[in-house]
């Protein structure tokens, strides 16, 4: 008998998962090369070779950069593979074809076929047993080499030099700008993060680099050098423009190496514009290794490009916007961003944090922006109990007459809803956990729970995951 869905995802939740270990236990302080995942992929017949990859890095703007890839691809008559993390809604979303997450029953056939592999790897002494990310790779590799897809788009999940999509030989690289994030992992300092990143570099294959802080910048231009690899700056080699700003996105202008590109694009915030050049620039590399592309299929691509939870309008009566930013940076651009796209009054944010993120950098910056933060949580077990969330806020200086606390997201959302005031703006922010809890609340989509892994106080019976065909 087939492995079900629900039965698939158990299994999947039997291995260790260090995106929700509490405390955070990332893969990296454990692996110290890539021998686990390198075997597992060769027990699979090295799946991960396919040609036409785009390798893609970064803290701030890998998902949404990938995801225009991707998208740019497709639109220019390629078939595409897309593997990305976290999910929002589905464990399927990780794994994409043609633009769409893979049926439940084509997940659960990839788990199975994954598990004797996994198995054989578990006793070895050698490779040992993978971790859930290490699986979900394995299974996107084995997923894209089936279906002998054009172009496959993967994106690091964290770090990049350990990380355990680094046994692809891409096309083309990618690094978006790097901030401080998991700092606790990839460095103390800007450049020790970029060097990280700058892992996933190959010898003689192209790097597309986004705007970065000069120190970052450095990095990754001496890695490219070392290894000999052709490199396209985001700003001097690739250049971009934004114009016709509003709710409904912007006009962007692209001067490539290879052509000139205009698009509507979808995605709100002038850093999008940036992503947009990094990801033309990752096109036409891909156009060099036998992808071809045209303005035209650029101009589409970027047009159709979906990535919810940044910046996205999720209602406009009253207007709310949910976004997955999680460290100050992020937080800074998004709050930079409303005023030009979205006017409005007043702000009112719902605000979820990750215990393991810069949680005080951003409760300053919300804190000296919105006039009322209702604290919730996440059903993330590593989410911020809400009274631990009001308590920053308080210590920021916001009058606690100001400041509520709610114990789901969809409560904290009605409520932000029920006490709307003409001209307000109703901001879901702090974790993409929360932002897609919003996302679910707001659109009637329905979740994809994990009760044994939810925060104990949130804990309740609970449908399985659908069986879908």
């Amino acid at each position: 008998m087939s492995l079900t869905y629900p039965d698939a995802i158990a299994r999947l939740l039997s291995l260790v998962d260090h995106e929700r270990s509490i405390p955070a236990t990332p893969r990296q302080k454990r692996i110290y090369d890539l021998r686990g995942i390198g075997r597992l992929l060769t027990r699979m017949g090295e799946p991960q070779r396919r040609p036409g990859i785009a390798h893609v890095a970064g803290t701030k703007g890998k998902g949404s950069t990938a995801a225009m890839i991707e998208s740019i691809m497709r639109a220019s008559g390629g078939t595409t593979g897309f593997y990305s993390s976290p999910h929002l809604h589905s464990f399927c979303e990780r794994i994409r074809r043609n633009g769409q997450p893979i049926p439940p029953a084509r997940f659960a056939e990839l788990v199975e076929a994954v598990w004797p592999h996994h198995l054989a790897n578990a006793a070895d002494a050698d490779a040992g047993p993978a971790t859930l990310f290490e699986y979900l790779t394995a299974m996107a590799m084995q997923c894209f080499q089936q279906d002998r897809t054009d172009c496959s788009v993967i994106e690091v999940g964290l770090g990049g030099r350990l990380d355990a999509t680094n046994v692809v030989t891409p096309a083309v690289c990618v690094i978006t700008p790097v901030s401080l994030d998991h700092m606790a992992i990839l460095g103390d300092t800007i450049a020790e993060i970029a060097s990280d990143k700058a892992g996933i570099i190959k010898p003689g294959i192209p790097v597309v680099m986004a705007p970065q802080t000069a120190e970052a910048a450095d990095v990754i231009r001496t890695a490219a050098r070392v290894r000999s690899a052709p490199l396209a700056a985001v700003g001097d080699d690739v250049r971009w423009q934004c114009a016709a700003r509003g709710i409904d996105g912007q006009d962007v202008t692209i001067q490539g190496r290879l052509a000139t590109y205009r698009a509507r694009l979808p995605l709100l915030g002038d850093f999008q514009g940036a992503n947009a050049a990094a990801a033309v620039a990752a096109a036409e590399f891909l156009a060099d290794a036998g992808n071809p592309i045209t303005p035209d299929s650029v101009a589409d691509g970027l047009a159709g490009v979906e990535w919810p939870c940044r910046l996205e309008v999720l209602s406009r009566s009253p207007t709310v916007v949910a976004d997955g930013a999680h460290n100050g940076h992020s937080v800074a651009a998004v709050l930079d961003t409303l005023a030009q796209y979205l006017p409005f009054d007043n702000l009112t944010v719902v605000a979820g944090f990750s215990r393991d993120k810069q949680v005080e950098d951003m409760v300053g910056l919300i804190a000296g922006r919105a006039r009322r933060v209702i604290a919730t949580r996440s059903r993330h077990p590593r989410s911020l109990r809400p009274p631990e969330i009001a308590d920053a806020f308080r210590r920021a200086g916001m009058p606690a007459g100001a400041i509520t606390t709610s114990p789901r997201v969809a409560d904290a959302l009605a409520e932000a809803k029920a006490n709307a005031g003409s001209g307000e703006l109703i901001l879901v922010l702090g974790s993409l956990f929360a932002a897609a809890e919003a996302r679910e609340s707001a659109l009637g989509i329905p979740p994809e729970t994990y009760p044994d892994l939810l925060p104990a106080d949130l804990r309740q019976p609970q449908p399985p995951p659908p069986e879908g065909v």
